[in-house]
């Protein structure tokens, strides 16, 4: 990198990471976790929104929940936590954690569900995003969606939900498909999303709740 690359600043983003109330949460695992399954998802959404936060080119999470053992985990870590007020659905609860976030600032919807989630890969998504109004990263399945980014000025408009890969194709965002980046698509519903995120490096707190679990027991 040269002087003046170095010297020019890079864009600062607010992500808005929705977390469900525990109870309704990981339930796909629900065989595989039993009685872990919501420390596993608290877990997860811990590992994610650490990793987050030590990104350079993050301002700031804005976490949106209804559940307050999350919520206080969260924002002792240094996560702004609102409710969920809209209390109508993921996307509308996205947009109005979007609302929180300082005027100006790029902002970026992520999924909770990353627990090998690097921050040095979260920089590079977010530094090829910076060039697009709109843009999102495939999850590993190359189904859904696992971040969603509008610059300053654009409309936060993110379309998660099923074939979210399709929606935000459709409506013109931009899809990144960078090589080595696979903590950022490596999203985690089951038990077998959990041994590839495994595989990549699981952040501590879901290594050891995965280590309770009897698939991972005598690993």
């Amino acid at each position: 990198m040269s002087t003046a690359e170095a010297a020019v600043p890079h864009l600062q983003w607010s992500l808005v990471v929705p977390v469900k109330v525990l109870a309704r949460a990981k339930t796909r695992m629900s065989t595989a976790a039993g009685p872990h399954r919501q420390a596993l998802a608290l877990a997860v959404a811990t590992d994610t929104v650490a990793a987050a936060l030590r990104c350079d080119r993050v301002r700031d999470v804005i976490v949106v929940t209804d559940d307050p053992v999350p919520a206080a985990d969260l924002a002792a870590l240094g996560a702004r936590v609102v409710p969920d007020e809209p209390d109508a659905g993921l996307n509308p609860a996205l947009v109005h954690g979007a609302r929180r976030a300082a005027a100006g600032s790029p902002v970026g919807a992520m999924s909770a569900d990353l627990p090998a989630l690097r921050p040095d890969e979260l920089s590079r998504v977010l530094a090829a995003a910076e060039s697009a109004p709109e843009a999102f990263v495939p999850d590993a399945l190359g189904i859904g969606t696992t971040l969603y980014t509008a610059r300053p000025g654009v409309p936060f408009a993110p379309a998660f939900g099923g074939e979210s890969r399709i929606a935000h194709r459709a409506k013109g965002a931009r899809e990144l498909l960078l090589d080595d980046i696979d903590s950022v698509r490596r999203d985690v519903d089951t038990l077998e999303d959990l041994k590839a995120a495994m595989v990549l490096g699981l952040g501590p707190r879901t290594a050891e709740v995965a280590a309770l679990l009897p698939a991972f027991r005598s690993a």
